[in-house]
């Protein structure tokens, strides 16, 4: 499996692209790993990981999405998003994780990554935008990887998407990354409608036969004003994805990703290790994109990074957040994050103005964390990958 997934990156994408990634991605992202290693996840720190939601605009409506489009559109200035770029990377972070809404919706998108030639971009995508002619200039750029979303087939793909049609738009947006040779995943949040079709060998043979290199695998949660919380996992749908997440690795030449699991099979939360926070698209900095409070804004952009650094309500997040004991606190314990929330004076930032109520709504239920059926890695590519790479994100490698 390793020496057929070792040839498909050395031979599937572009040549160029590859090193982008190598160094991009790879070399400077573990720089970053190393300098958040001796800060901690204490105040002062610059997370090495930064999700960027650019804009509210979306042509789909999904179930569990905290994303409401309003009209107009609220957006991250471009010249706001290049100061904030540039800083972050001034301080050695330098991947950015780009969401939406719709991030193709974004007007200059491809522009603004053009500018910054020294980040990497992962850009979220619903694929339904994502044409041959986008494929080619993400080609052209280098340094940004296509990460597209799938649902599910069929009715059950387009009930959770809100759309019609999106799972051949999104096969369409796969065979455009492939034939202009991009290092390309695909993204599934699981839960009851999709697991049959998507957590099984036979999806991720597909999806290695259309040229994707990586598939992050997550659980769907029941988050925002459609939170449908009747197709969300129960403990045995949790348990049953990570199985076959840990099975499957060693007998597909594709990396499966997971970055809510750690080496020995427990929940980890990006947040709380300080891995990774967001922006949404007011430029409110948040903890994780699901949890929309905040007490801080990007600015000008130009200080962003000094100001999630110096965020007393971020640490203070990290802090609520690890009382969770590894898993999400949105499901395993939102009374803990609404006594936060409530505690910090932190403001709504959904642009709903009713994620109170919808937290107080929320009731606990089955994450990542899974007690004594926590189930380890047993490939070691992956389990030195997550014990001494990426402090258990797994995420990219």
């Amino acid at each position: 499996m390793i020496l057929h997934l070792a040839r498909r990156m050395l031979t599937e994408p572009d040549p160029r692209l590859l090193r982008r990634f190598a160094v991009n991605a790879g070399w400077k992202g573990l720089r970053a790993l190393r300098r958040m290693r001796r800060a901690g996840p204490g105040p002062g720190l610059v997370p090495p990981f930064l999700f960027l939601s650019l804009t509210n605009d979306c042509n789909l409506s999904c179930q569990g999405c905290w994303v409401t489009p309003s009209n107009p559109p609220r957006s991250i200035a471009p010249d706001v998003l290049d100061r904030l770029i540039a800083g972050w990377q001034r301080l050695g972070s330098s991947f950015f994780g780009i969401l939406g809404g719709e991030p193709l919706l974004y007007p200059g998108l491809l522009d603004v990554i053009a500018r910054h030639p020294g980040a990497y971009f992962q850009l979220f995508t619903n694929g339904t935008l994502l044409t041959d002619a986008v494929a080619a200039r993400l080609r052209e750029l280098g340094n940004v990887t296509p990460l597209i979303s799938i649902e599910g087939r069929g009715d059950a793909g387009d009930e959770r998407r809100g759309g019609h049609g999106v799972f051949g738009r999104a096969m369409e947006a796969l065979d455009a990354c492939r034939r202009h040779r991009l290092i390309t995943g695909v993204a599934t949040s699981v839960c009851r409608t999709n697991i049959d079709d998507l957590a099984c060998e036979g999806f991720l043979r597909e999806l290695i036969g259309r040229g994707v290199h990586y598939a992050w695998y997550y659980i769907y949660r029941p988050v925002g004003p459609r939170p449908t919380p009747e197709i969300a996992l129960d403990a045995d749908g949790v348990l049953r994805l990570r199985r076959f997440l840990v099975d499957i690795r060693p007998r597909v030449p594709i990396l499966v990703v997971d970055a809510y699991w750690d080496a020995e099979g427990r929940g980890l939360c990006p947040a709380a290790a300080g891995l990774s926070h967001h922006i949404g698209p007011a430029g409110d900095i948040e903890p994780c994109p699901v949890i929309q409070f905040a007490a801080e804004t990007i600015g000008d952009g130009a200080r962003a990074a000094d100001v999630v650094a110096g965020s007393a309500f971020l640490a203070g997040a990290r802090a609520a957040l690890a009382t969770a004991d590894g898993g999400c606190i949105l499901m395993r314990r939102p009374d803990r994050l609404l006594e936060y929330v409530g505690a910090s004076g932190a403001r709504d930032s959904s642009g709903r103005g009713t994620a109170l109520d919808e937290l107080r709504a929320m009731r606990a239920r089955p994450d990542h964390e899974m007690g004594a059926q926590a189930i380890p890695e047993t490939h070691w590519l992956y389990r030195a990958a997550k014990r001494n790479v990426f402090l258990g994100l797994g995420a990219y490698g």
